[in-house]
């Protein structure tokens, strides 16, 4: 018997709610495959967590998340906590502490789901983010607070190896696609140093793929492209600010941010990787029951590729497929299935 340590840990608003949900899927799933099993570990890291105890990771958190085979992960954010302390204190330690620069973001419309846009049905598209400095390095600061000659920087930081081991990644998914086209998202026109070595270094690694199709689009462009000729675009690689907007956009002409799925990769596999849902915590509609565990249910088959059940993932997202095509939709794609039932009928049909 296989066995996998994962961390849960929730978070905030909806998370709590769809982890749950993803668990039972997952303890139904391994149950039925018998051939491994998961010893799950639940962290209450989140902003109640943080009001009372003045941080989100107690001293020694990221040495005990080390040990484990994954990182469940479901949201961080509340209306009582500042946005950038709950991202800096929680998710970002976790990705940067455990050198997950790969994020990646795959979107396409699932059977029974009607995209808003018109030739949707040809997205099928997987978004590759750079997730470890950039425009997110936290770099920059603020002087002179409160005072008319204030002044904030926010500095964006782009290192060779960064930008190199994005790309390469980038390439080696694309070569294994049926298409084998890369699409590369800067805007060297007016962000002249940084997005220029994104540039050069891109051209410099195609040159050890040469099997694959590459392209450049400034990223304003990207998002009519996208939307007019959806069909043309396979992988996309951009930096942590441009392909996290841009995912957002595919997930949305996808049908619905609840179906879409993130890993947080660290491909060498020094570390765990994380695997999360892309819609955050949705505060407003959190408790009623009604939050979309599809995007939770796709990121736990993510997951279990990547700790090596590869089969277990695509049972999963066979079980997926089956539930979305019979049209048992949360509100968020025009149905009136909770949650519950959304994950019942997705149990059922593994």
């Amino acid at each position: 018997m296989r066995v996998y340590k994962i961390a849960a840990i929730p978070g905030d608003g909806i998370g709590t709610e769809v982890i749950a949900a993803g668990l039972e899927v997952l303890n139904v799933l391994a149950d039925r495959d018998r051939g491994f099993r998961l010893e799950v570990e639940h962290f209450p890291w989140n902003s109640d967590y943080y009001l009372e105890h003045g941080h989100y990771i107690p001293a020694g958190g990221l040495a005990r998340l080390k040990t484990f085979d994954a990182i469940f992960f479901g949201a961080v954010g509340a209306p009582n906590v500042p946005d950038h302390l709950s991202l800096w204190g929680l998710r970002l330690p976790i990705c940067q502490g455990f050198d997950q620069y790969a994020n990646v973001r795959p979107a396409r419309v699932l059977p029974g789901i009607t995209s808003p846009l018109t030739g949707g049905a040809g997205i099928d598209w997987v978004v590759i983010r750079e997730n470890s400095e950039g425009e997110y390095s936290g770099s920059g600061g603020r002087v002179h607070q409160g005072l008319p000659e204030e002044v904030a920087t926010e500095t964006s930081v782009f290192t060779r190896n960064g930008v190199a081991r994005i790309h390469r990644f980038a390439f080696e998914l694309a070569q294994k696609r049926p298409r084998k086209h890369l699409t590369l998202v800067t805007k060297s026109n007016a962000q002249r140093h940084g997005m220029v070595l994104w540039d050069e270094i891109f051209y410099e690694v195609a040159r050890d793929y040469p099997e694959v199709e590459t392209q450049r689009i400034l990223v304003d462009a990207m998002t009519t492209l996208m939307v007019l000729k959806p069909a043309s675009l396979d992988v996309m690689v951009a930096s942590n600010l441009h392909a996290d907007i841009l995912s957002d956009l595919a997930a949305a002409l996808s049908g619905s941010l609840g179906i879409a799925p993130t890993a947080n990769l660290n491909p060498e596999r020094r570390f765990p990787s994380m695997f999360e849902p892309i819609h955050g915590s949705a505060f407003d509609i959190a408790g009623k029951g009604i939050a979309n565990p599809i995007a939770t249910f796709w990121t736990a088959a993510m997951m279990l590729e990547h700790i090596g059940e590869k089969e277990a993932g695509a049972r999963l997202m066979k079980a997926v497929e089956t539930v979305t095509a019979k049209k048992i939709h949360t509100p968020d794609l025009g149905g009136d299935a909770t949650t519950e039932i959304v994950t019942s009928a997705v149990c059922d049909a593994i």
